[in-house]
């Protein structure tokens, strides 16, 4: 008897839509682990990363991005917007995430706009439901309706996964046959180091509130496997000014080994073995001007 050949199905779906709304909530529910680090504070996503998902014989690449906003004056900001726009180009699904709470609001319509003029078919997931009045939703739904072109709207929370399976299954019918874009047992397209750099600078963000998130960069200075199988890893939180170093490292270096033993907790879970961590903070007033830290994030230094 001939053994009968199942067709493999894979594509490429970006997540696009404002400061906050919840893009790397929801491409971690969907991949189902976590891939994108998540904060409180607009802009915690600083470059395109992309998540796999596996159902049957269907791979599903998931582009989290940086959000869309107007009037974006340093060049990192203007690199991260420029970096969310590429990504909605050539794939085969674009979710626009609207924030439950905050509605169709100027920015969210002048990012349907944009997306509008690409001509690309867009799919709305209408994030955070968990946090508003059931009845408000209905209102909210004609809005969109009104404001974008599209039968395909899903209600969801990327918190608890309500809906989430929904949008997934019809991001799914949308894709091509054609072979697998990643290895079966990849889950994103970035690196272990990066991430390692990435979950600490979480760890400042949540602890620094509003002092100075946006004037922090974390680089993984040093990654070395030891004996006993642990992983001695050394990091470099950089600031802008000398006035920052203190705040960063607290009274008597008490932020600073917060924020390790944080990131170390979470390094060890991620990679189940145990972890060194050693953090150093740095006073490098151009980080955000550097050539090298944009290339390392995968942005366009030159928008």
């Amino acid at each position: 008897m001939e053994k009968t050949s199942i067709s493999t199905r894979a594509g490429i779906a970006s997540i696009v839509g404002g400061p906050n709304v919840g893009k790397s909530t929801l491409i971690n529910r969907i991949i189902g682990s976590k891939i994108s680090i998540v904060s409180p504070k607009v802009q915690t996503t600083r470059s395109r990363i992309r998540g796999i998902y596996i159902a049957g014989s269907t791979q599903l690449v998931v582009s989290d991005t940086p959000g869309i906003f107007a009037g974006a004056n340093s060049r990192l900001d203007r690199a991260m917007i420029d970096a969310a726009w590429h990504s909605v180009k050539d794939v085969d699904a674009v979710v626009f995430l609207v924030d439950a709470v905050r509605g169709i609001d100027g920015n969210a319509s002048r990012i349907i706009d944009e997306l509008t003029k690409l001509g690309q078919r867009i799919l709305v997931g209408i994030n955070k439901i968990d946090r508003v009045q059931p009845q408000s939703l209905l209102p909210l739904t004609e809005a969109v309706r009104d404001a974008v072109s599209t039968d395909d709207i899903f209600m969801i929370s990327a918190l608890n996964g309500d809906g989430v399976g929904e949008l997934v299954n019809e991001i799914i019918g949308l894709l091509p046959e054609g072979p697998w874009l990643y290895p079966e047992d990849q889950l994103s397209d970035v690196s272990d180091i990066f991430m390692a750099s990435e979950i600490t600078r979480e760890k400042l963000f949540l602890q620094l509130h509003q002092e100075l998130p946006y004037a922090v960069a974390v680089e993984t200075t040093s990654w070395r496997e030891l004996k006993d199988h642990s992983l001695r890893i050394e990091q470099i939180v950089y600031v802008t000014r000398n006035t920052h170093k203190p705040i960063v490292l607290g009274k008597n270096g008490a932020r600073i080994k917060s924020v390790g033993e944080s990131a170390r907790r979470e390094l060890q879970n991620l990679f189940s073995r145990k972890i060194h961590l050693f953090l150093h903070v740095k006073v490098r007033e151009s980080w955000s001007e550097d050539i090298e830290h944009f290339r390392a994030l995968g942005l366009k230094f030159n928008v």
